[in-house]
């Protein structure tokens, strides 16, 4: 097992959920890693592909041990294990602290070393861990902390990410468990509001740390509305609500899960994903929280601030009003003083254009629920 830390920064992949939700299979795993290699999402750094649940039989076998369902995995885990490894990826895959998952097969409770040990064999790298079904007398906190023992005695390195709601006060006790990454909010929908509403219970409270990062769900990005999972498959959202979903979770450093089908997915939705400027905010070494700025032009509109290794900031602007706004940052709110005799030369991210050298302040124009993200260096003048 290796000394580094599994997740020095947010950890990128692949989510069966949102889309294919319980149609899931060996030849669709299969077909994506293959889809992701060849699209450059593997050099990108989305390295895990995780299979959600529905996964396994109904039931354990005779010795209680899970089993891959034998019509959607008809080689078991292990051989899909061993292509997605032979393509360069990780695998990842689901299970439940309570009795049974959230779609009603097996949980781990009382079978957590035994299944940990089980995904070890299995070469599983990555476990996604949710709290369905769990007894009402033992909070989330103990069961996760028994599977994250299990897990770091299994023999094989596999990030532990909690999928826990935000409940309980979860921020307070999370790495004590030693989750790599923790949901802390409700499940995402393929909808504006549904981003809406995660993003901002996330700037109110932020908590991602180095090791440990804040996850605020799959990425609905691409879904334009046709998952087969009709908890998360609304209406869809435009591209521009699209751009600015993936700009938020990348500022944020919540960890980047996409969640359409790579196989078919649009090449303005695969040159967002693996856009290299956010994906360097994101993949930051210094995984720095934002804070909000102050901006003048619209009240449902705001700046994030990011500091970035050497220096550097990121600063993302959002509108998320119902009508185009112009935003105006005063760079004072950002500790640069007119008298310092410094400015900020500014590199758009999602243009890659370079506006300039701006001093004092800097306003831009955006669409509603739009977006614009720089990358700004403090410069003397």
């Amino acid at each position: 097992m290796q000394n580094q830390p599994l997740s020095p920064v947010p950890p990128m992949g692949w989510n069966s959920w949102n889309t294919f939700y319980d149609q899931i299979s060996e030849e669709l795993i299969c077909e994506t890693a293959d889809a992701m290699a060849d699209k450059g999402l593997l050099s990108a750094g989305y390295e895990y592909l995780i299979i959600d649940d529905c996964w396994s039989m109904r039931e354990r076998d005779q010795q209680g041990n899970l089993t891959a369902d034998p019509e959607k995995f008809p080689h078991g885990m292990k051989y899909v294990a061993d292509y997605v490894h032979a393509k360069g990826f990780k695998l990842g895959l689901y299970a439940c602290c309570g009795v049974r998952t959230c779609a009603g097969y097996p949980g781990s409770f009382e079978h957590e070393f035994q299944d940990a040990a089980q995904f070890a064999e299995w070469g599983v790298d990555y476990l996604k861990y949710d709290n369905c079904h769990r007894p009402a007398s033992i909070p989330s906190e103990i069961l996760c902390r028994r599977m994250g023992m299990a897990l770091r005695n299994c023999g094989r390195d596999i990030l532990f990410a909690v999928c826990q709601w935000g409940t309980e006060n979860v921020r307070e006790w999370i790495r004590s468990t030693g989750a790599q990454t923790f949901r802390s909010t409700v499940d995402i929908q393929d909808s504006w509001k549904s981003i809406e509403k995660i993003a901002l219970s996330r700037i109110e409270h932020p908590c991602s740390a180095p090791g440990c990062f804040d996850d605020m769900d799959i990425l609905v990005a691409g879904m334009y509305g046709r998952g087969m999972n009709p908890e998360t498959s609304m209406g869809g959202c435009t591209e521009e609500e699209y751009r600015t979903h993936f700009a938020l979770w990348a500022t944020l450093g919540s960890p980047l899960m996409i969640g359409c089908d790579v196989r078919t997915m649009p090449e303005e939705i695969l040159a967002l994903l693996t856009n290299r400027d956010l994906l360097s905010i994101h993949q930051d070494p210094e995984c720095g929280s934002c804070y909000k700025a102050a901006v003048y032009g619209n009240p449902d509109a705001f700046v994030l601030v990011k500091p970035l290794r050497g220096g550097d900031y990121a600063l993302g602007f959002f509108n998320f009003s119902d009508v185009p706004a112009n935003l105006t940052l005063n760079f004072w709110d950002l500790g640069l003083s007119a008298v310092s005799g410094r400015g900020l030369r500014f590199h758009d991210c999602l243009s890659n254009q370079d506006p300039g050298i701006f001093t004092e302040q800097f306003s831009v124009k955006l669409p509603s629920h739009g977006c614009g993200v720089y990358r700004c260096q403090v410069v003397g003048l």
